[in-house]
């Protein structure tokens, strides 16, 4: 229920509503990393330490990003179309924007929910907590019991990718190739239902 719920509220926000919507969410989220982190970490130093520009963010970040996206359009074109169903939450976030526009919000969300979910809370509480947390503030996947498994699955990845590496650049890097990709691939959909919706419309009556 509140899966559909927050799908009708999306769906009656303009574009630009949305889009401040989804800005103000990460501005938070990395106010929150900031607040916990000046607690949290006896000096920045140790902080910054978790991110280094290696070789790593391409043949563990991007290869692992490639995966997991493959997967996702291999399970989504065998699955039920409702195992994948959010109430329509992720379509109007990507359908009606740029290629650029999609890869902004990619690295917007990537960048703010990997420095506080990695860099901040893995980082003093471990594996398992920051995953259920993670798991927590996407509650609009609740309602169904796939993608709260999906999520929690992904969360549990990318906290082990970050386990082995210790680097928040390398996990912001798998964040942003599926975001980004499955944006993209939205995108396409929606664009592909609007023209298949338009052809029908225009079909003569027989």
């Amino acid at each position: 229920m509140a899966m559909k719920n927050q799908g009708e509220i999306i769906k009656q926000l303009t574009k630009r509503q949305l889009t401040f919507h989804l800005f103000f969410t990460q501005i938070v989220l990395l106010t929150i990393a900031l607040l916990l982190g000046i607690f949290l970490f006896e000096d920045w130093s140790t902080f910054g330490s978790q991110f280094r520009w290696t070789s790593s963010i391409w043949t563990i970040g991007l290869t692992f990003g490639l995966i997991i996206v493959v997967l996702d359009l291999i399970l989504m074109k065998y699955l039920p179309a409702g195992y994948y169903d959010d109430g329509g939450v992720n379509e109007r976030i990507f359908s009606d924007r740029s290629t650029a526009e999609i890869a902004l919000l990619a690295a917007v969300i990537a960048v703010s929910e990997e420095i506080l979910f990695r860099g901040v809370i893995q980082f003093h509480l471990g594996l398992i907590l920051s995953s259920i947390i993670f798991a927590l503030i996407h509650f609009r996947y609740w309602a169904h019991w796939f993608l709260i498994m999906n999520i929690v699955a992904l969360s549990f990845w990318i906290g082990m990718i970050y386990e082995v590496t210790e680097n928040v650049m390398v996990t912001i890097m798998l964040h942003f190739t599926i975001d980004f990709l499955l944006g993209l691939y939205m995108r396409h959909k929606a664009s592909q239902a609007s023209k298949e919706g338009m052809s029908h419309e225009q079909r003569p009556i027989s």
